[in-house]
């Protein structure tokens, strides 16, 4: 087993999540968007499973300097601005093979170590 896990180092959510794939020694590929957005593609998929609205922290300090309150964006635009401004996603993003979480979710992360061979 082996999961991706999308966000920033700084996030609180996103170390936690990234102690709790390391207290079960579970493999983890870690993508800062502090360095590298995720890929259009990548986004599309999480949209699909969840909305793209609900990837967007509407909450977040960066998503209030850009202004993005008012903003009305198709989500082929969205996908993009999310792309160049990574640090308004909700954080974390994790997939592990074609299952998919959108912020904190121990409870299904829990459910995917234990269905594991």
């Amino acid at each position: 087993m082996e999961v991706q896990v999308f966000g920033s180092k700084k996030h609180p959510d996103v170390r936690k999540a990234l102690r709790f794939f390391a207290e079960r020694r579970i493999k983890t590929h870690f993508v800062d968007l502090a360095e590298r957005g995720p890929s259009p593609g990548e986004l599309k998929r999480f949209g699909q499973k969840f909305g793209l609205r609900s990837l967007i922290d509407r909450g977040s300090r960066r998503f209030a300097d850009l202004g993005l309150s008012q903003a009305m964006l198709s989500e082929d635009r969205w996908i993009e601005k999310l792309c160049d401004e990574p640090m308004v996603l909700v954080q974390p993003l994790v997939r592990c093979e074609t299952r998919l979480t959108v912020g904190l979710a121990e409870g299904e992360w829990k459910a995917w170590v234990d269905s594991r061979p």
